[in-house]
């Protein structure tokens, strides 16, 4: 079921009006039964898998929580793991590596016979299963007591605002939530929830869906299009993912805040961000920081040496580029993001040191406005790979984004920039001023002092503007089911 579907919006009254309206003791049920609906609406035969995954983990936590040292746990904990990441494999990655060493024999004039498997990769597996091995894992190493309730462990892995695309939760942050008595209704919660799926909406509509009827079409036959139109495409696509995919978290956050729970924070302002390391402390914060815990540190983190660290963020960033597709071009993707990183920590003194020299380190506004701009043309480089089809498709863009400016006259470049406004006009003025907005948005969450300043819109203003955003998804099609970017992971 998606978000954006007659379907949803069926739904979701209906499981609110039974929430508030049931017993309080009848309500976890509810959401439980609401949730397994709300996934088995795809495809039902993987509700299966879901059922599957959370009885196991839960039985490997009671039995680890019951066994006094790791030793003894590592058994439960093994097989856990084995059935977690062997059932991602399995659905996400057997075809991909068994495509990948079959063409490599090929290369090599080797005989192989890669077998494939028919399977549909069942929606947020990659979510759910990351969220179930962390509890597991902080079982494992007591950081977390295990939960004895099968029901409220249950609803944990397969709570249905974040179960296909996150945030990806920590137990010990979901379950004292369930364990609370259920929440009663509460205006203002309930109305500030409302207007973050307002919010999360518009987002994923007016902004994300628009800009998308320009970026597919250049990144589906990237060789028909001039560096102009391939620039733009990739600055469509760096404002397309973010706007999609945090207008699913706002979406899910704020179903979840009218329910009365709190889901984590995902994302805090990423293109404001000052450097490479900086934008992923802004961006999937929840899947950053899984990767931190429970890969980066075990791992070594930065306590082993100089050459270790830049291994550990290398490999770090491989897998997570892996984790978001089964595809070479997302291999890149997190191959570059590590790049980057490594050379951010590795030239922090010698640019510090610049700074100094330059007189730049007395400017700090001028500094960090210098440091987004690089950090943004650095991220939305990476994002090329990240959308393109295949790796070819790849290459000619990243190679063609700096090639043939000088043979491109005016009159190419203005047909070529305003190919979008001109087939699409009263949509284009939209999503620019729907994108203009989100960034203002941003720029008043980055800077508090703007928000002090500019003080609080009268209740007129602000009910005008609750008006032209409904109004807007009503004409731009509230309802067309696109998918979000991120269900494909």
């Amino acid at each position: 079921m998606l978000f954006n579907s007659l379907h949803f919006l069926v739904f979701f009254p209906v499981v609110v009006g039974l929430w508030f309206g049931l017993p309080p003791r009848w309500r976890l049920p509810l959401l439980l039964a609401a949730s397994y609906y709300f996934y088995l609406s795809w495809r039902p035969v993987y509700g299966l898998l879901l059922a599957a995954t959370t009885l196991l983990d839960y039985v490997s936590g009671r039995r680890m929580g019951a066994l006094p040292d790791k030793k003894q746990r590592r058994p439960w904990l093994l097989l856990s793991l084995a059935s977690n990441l062997g059932t991602l494999f399995v659905f996400k990655y057997f075809n991909f590596f068994w495509a990948s060493a079959q063409a490599l024999a090929e290369t090599l004039r080797l005989p192989f016979a890669a077998p494939t498997l028919a399977l549909a990769l069942p929606v947020g597996v990659s979510f759910y299963t990351f969220q179930s091995v962390a509890y597991v894992l902080d079982v494992y190493a007591g950081r977390l007591p295990a939960e004895r309730n099968l029901g409220r462990f249950a609803l944990f892995v397969a709570f249905w605002p974040q179960l296909v695309a996150g945030p990806i939760e920590r137990g010990a942050h979901m379950l004292p939530q369930f364990r609370r008595p259920a929440p009663g209704f509460d205006y203002g919660r309930v109305a500030s929830g409302l207007r973050l799926m307002a919010w999360g909406m518009f987002k994923k509509i007016v902004v994300a869906d628009r800009l998308a009827g320009f970026v597919n079409p250049v990144f589906n036959h990237p060789q028909d299009h001039h560096a102009l139109a391939l620039t733009l495409a990739v600055l469509g696509f760096t404002a397309q993912i973010y706007a999609d995919f945090s207008g699913y978290t706002d979406l899910a956050r704020g179903a979840a805040r009218v329910l009365g729970y709190d889901l984590s924070l995902n994302f805090r302002q990423p293109y404001f961000a000052t450097s490479v390391g900086d934008f992923w402390r802004r961006w999937h914060i929840s899947l950053s920081g899984w990767f931190r815990d429970y890969l980066y540190i075990p791992l070594g983190g930065s306590r082993r040496g100089a050459a270790r660290t830049y291994f550990n963020l290398l490999m770090v960033f491989l897998v997570s580029g892996l984790w978001h597709g089964a595809s070479w071009t997302f291999v890149v993707w997190g191959a570059l993001h590590g790049l980057y990183v490594a050379l951010e920590t590795a030239t922090a003194p010698v640019r510090a040191a610049l700074a100094i020299r330059l007189g730049l380190a007395t400017r700090p506004r001028l500094l960090r406005a210098l440091g987004t701009l690089l950090t943004f043309v650095l991220v939305a480089f990476a994002w090329l790979f990240f959308r393109a089809n295949n790796l070819a498709d790849a290459w000619y863009i990243s190679r063609h984004l700096f090639r043939g400016w000088g043979e491109l006259s005016w009159a190419e470049a203005w047909r070529t920039g305003g190919r979008f406004f001109s087939s699409y006009p009263p949509e284009a003025v939209v999503t620019a001023l729907a994108l203009a907005l989100v960034l203002a948005v941003d720029a008043r969450l980055e800077w508090p002092q703007l928000a002090a300043r500019w003080g609080r819109p009268p209740a007129p203003v602000r009910w005008a503007s609750y008006a032209l955003l409904l109004l807007a998804l009503a004409l731009l099609g509230v309802f067309n089911s696109t998918q979000f970017i991120y269900f494909q992971f």
